[in-house]
């Protein structure tokens, strides 16, 4: 065990002393955080005022487009060929036409712009000529304005999870993005630190280091040592990444809450400006607000501790195999060929991921999250949405032991090829190692 731990200190500091680990752990967050606000202030600052006119000779349509803070409708009296001709000097974005017979040819309408309209006002105003030519249709049929208004509704859900505990307010959508960022991230973090521990035995086999280091430590305790110091690696920088993140979005609600919730006001205003569409008395919550609301609906502490469990568990998993490749192997170009079969479990996993988020309690969500091989991915997308205690234990346990096989299998075959060289590496040559005494 004293091997073991020298080998595992040793990786751990090599690699935690680099200035990429420093870089990276500390400005990875602050990088994203900037990306994604500047991303978002600049989508929701990039709102513009624009001018739309109407000509309206149905005379149907005066007052139905409302204005917003993005968007003012001026309606023209004059004829459609002289308000084509003032258009270029009037500075409007846009004209709109609508002819006396829209009921009975409603693909009439027409709309002129120096250049091309966004689909989003496009499908505005077609949205309210519709809607307005439903509504004379049916008040021709004997069905009155108050009758429509009233049977406009707009339905809202609110999601409650009823367990042993009592009811508890859940959000399908939070679930949802939270499982799908924790599957991804294992899915990163098992290439990126399993082909770590497989380039860095592949290094230490080219260069003849292993050859000094067997000599004082076993090959098995090597391996060990590489994959659980890598493995502690990839944890700090997690856990300083879920720390720093806390940090900065608690720092982002309080300075930008206000903005932000008062811009995407805005937005959304635009958006229903032109559809008139809108209930009266109805609410504008606060984006912000609700987002975190969303989240605090979610067992965060049981995430968390569920997401450090299975990125160890997977890491360790496949870490092995990737080890075992790298010691059988000469060079990184020969370790193509044993790649796909380690590589394509965990593909399918993320794969599989999207329908699991369909169908979170569904069979296929079951089998995948118990299989050892998919299990650290899929089992991640279930947890938010919660997951039966039985399950979640059976699903830990066979991951356990799914790790402990594939650290067993590796070892036979790495105490054979870490100090074999010069020699084209078979699958069936793989087998005849893992059987020798």
């Amino acid at each position: 065990m004293r091997n073991i731990f020298l080998v595992i200190r040793r990786e751990y500091m090599v690699r935690v002393k680099k200035k990429s680990f420093l870089i990276m752990t500390i400005l990875g967050p602050l990088l994203f955080a900037a990306f994604y606000a500047a991303v978002i202030w600049i989508s929701i600052g990039s709102v513009e005022l624009k001018t739309v006119q109407v000509v309206d000779e149905s005379s149907m349509f005066k007052d139905k487009f409302k204005d917003s803070e993005s968007l003012k409708f001026s309606y023209l009296s004059s004829p459609i060929d002289s308000a084509k001709k003032g258009f270029q000097k009037s500075g409007a974005n846009a004209l709109v036409y609508i002819p006396k017979n829209v009921i009975k040819e409603p693909k009439s309408v027409r709309i002129y712009a120096a250049k091309n309209v966004s689909m989003e006002l496009k499908s505005g105003i077609e949205d309210v000529i519709e809607k307005q030519i439903e509504e004379i249709k049916l008040s021709e049929a004997g069905i009155t304005h108050k009758i429509l208004e009233d049977s406009r509704v707009n339905v809202k859900s609110e999601t409650i999870s009823l367990s042993e505990e009592g009811e508890k307010t859940s959000s399908s959508g939070a679930a949802t993005v939270i499982g799908g960022i924790c599957a991804f991230l294992i899915y990163m973090s098992v290439f990126i630190y399993g082909t770590q521990v497989m380039r860095g035995i592949t290094e230490e086999k080219t260069n003849r280091i292993v050859e000094v280091i067997i000599s004082s430590v076993k090959p098995y305790q090597l391996m060990m040592g590489k994959i659980i110091g890598v493995a502690l690696v990839g944890l700090t920088q997690f856990v300083l990444w879920i720390f720093l993140t806390a940090s900065l979005s608690s720092v982002a609600t309080k300075v930008m809450g206000d903005k932000l919730s008062k811009e995407a006001k805005a937005v959304t205003e635009m958006q229903q400006g032109v559809q008139n569409n809108s209930v009266p008395g109805g609410n504008v919550q606060n984006p912000v607000a609700e987002v975190m609301g969303a989240i605090s609906s979610l067992n965060i502490p049981l995430i968390v501790s569920c997401f450090l469990f299975y990125y160890l568990g997977g890491y360790l998993l496949y870490s092995a195999l990737f080890g075992a490749v790298g010691a059988a192997v000469d060079n990184d170009a020969d370790t193509q060929q044993f790649m796909l079969p380690i590589t394509l479990p965990i593909i399918f996993s993320f794969i599989f991921a999207q329908f699991v988020l369909r169908d979170p309690d569904g069979s296929l969500a079951f089998w995948t999250s118990i299989i050892p091989f998919t299990s650290p991915i899929i089992m991640m997308v279930r947890i938010p949405f919660g997951v039966p205690a039985w399950e979640l234990a059976l699903s830990m346990v066979l991951l356990v032991l799914g790790f402990m096989g594939t650290i067993w299998f590796a070892a036979r075959i790495y105490r054979v090829g870490i100090l074999m060289y010069g020699k084209k590496v078979t699958y069936k040559e793989l087998a005849k190692w893992i059987f020798y005494k």
